[in-house]
C-alpha cells in the first residue's frame, strides 16, 4: 500500500506575527508529523512543550524546526554565517527541543530547518553540510527533512544520514526544482483543489508543473502543509481526504 508523511510547521508565535495555538491543534489532527520552532525565528518553551504533549498524545512524529537567528523577519531573511557557527546553532536549537520531548517521555523523530535557512542549504553544500553535521552529531538516528532533490539531501546522502525528501502542497515550483520565491508572482498556492492536484500528480506520477508549465521529476516522501498559511486547515482537510481516497496511507517515515 502507498504511504506518504503529512507534516505541518507549528509554534511558530512571535510578538511580530499572528499566531494561534488552536490552530495548530486543530492541524495536528490530519498531520503524521510535526516541525515546531525552536525559538530562533519563532516559538518558545512552553509552545514547544504544549505541542510536544499533543504530539505524544496523538502519536505524531516530533522534529525540531531551527532557523537563523532573525525573529523580527520569520527567519527569512538570508545571513551569511559561517559553517561553524550554523552548525551551533543548529545544535543548540535540536538539543533544546530535544530536552523538552524527552522530559515528556517522547522522542525526537526529525530535524526540518525553517525559511531562509532551509532554501540557502538547498542550494549550498557550505550550508547543507554544517546542517547535516549538526543533525547527525545530535543524534544520527534523527532523520532530515528537505527539499527534495536539493544539495541538502545530497548532502544527507553522502553523510550516510537518514534523509526524507520534501514537497509542498501550498507552494509552485521553478524549472530547476527550487520553490518559487515568495516575493514572485504565484508562488503561493491558495486553491484547496489545486494543491491537492499537485500534490497527487507528484505521489502518484513523480512530477510536477512547474509555474513556466514544465513537467518535472521530483521525489516525493513528505508533504509540506505551512501552518501560518490563511488556508491551512482547509487544505489538510482536503488533502488528507484525497490521500485515504487515493489508497495512500499516511504515516511518518
Amino acid at each position: 500500500m502507498l504511504s506518504i508523511d503529512l507534516n505541518c510547521d507549528m509554534g511558530e508565535s512571535t510578538d511580530l506575527w499572528p499566531y494561534s495555538i488552536e490552530k495548530d491543534f486543530e492541524l495536528s489532527r490530519y498531520m503524521s508529523s510535526i516541525n515546531i520552532a525552536c525559538g530562533y525565528h519563532a516559538g518558545d518553551k512552553g509552545t514547544m512543550r504544549l505541542l510536544a504533549e499533543t504530539a505524544i498524545k496523538n502519536k505524531i512524529s516530533i522534529g525540531a524546526h531551527p532557523c537563523f537567528p532573525d525573529r523580527e523577519n520569520f527567519g527569512r531573511s538570508n545571513m551569511d554565517l559561517p559553517p561553524q557557527r550554523i552548525h551551533e546553532i543548529v545544535s543548540e536549537q535540536i538539543s533544546l527541543l530535544n530536552d523538552i520531548v524527552k522530559a515528556l517521555g517522547g522522542k525526537l523523530h526529525h530535524v526540518k530547518p525553517h525559511g531562509a535557512l532551509y532554501n540557502m542549504a538547498a542550494k549550498d553544500r557550505l550550508i547543507a553540510d554544517p546542517v547535516c553535521k549538526a543533525v547527525k552529531d545530535t543524534n544520527a538516528e534523527i532523520i532530515l527533512y528537505g527539499l527534495s532533490g536539493s544539495e541538502l539531501m545530497k548532502a544527507a546522502d553522502e553523510t550516510s544520514l537518514k534523509c526524507c525528501s520534501e514537497v509542498f502542497a501550498d507552494r509552485t515550483y521553478q524549472d530547476d526544482g527550487s520553490l518559487t520565491p515568495r516575493t514572485a508572482p504565484n508562488a503561493i498556492i491558495d486553491d484547496a483543489e489545486q494543491s491537492a492536484k499537485q500534490v497527487m500528480q507528484m505521489i502518484n506520477n513523480g512530477t510536477v508543473v512547474t509555474s513556466s508549465g514544465k513537467r518535472i521529476s521530483i521525489k516525493a516522501e513528505t508533504i509540506c502543509i505551512h501552518g501560518d498559511g490563511s488556508h491551512a486547515i482547509e487544505f489538510a482537510k482536503k488533502l488528507h481526504h484525497a490521500l485515504l481516497q487515493n489508497g495512500t496511507f499516511i504515516k511518518s517515515p
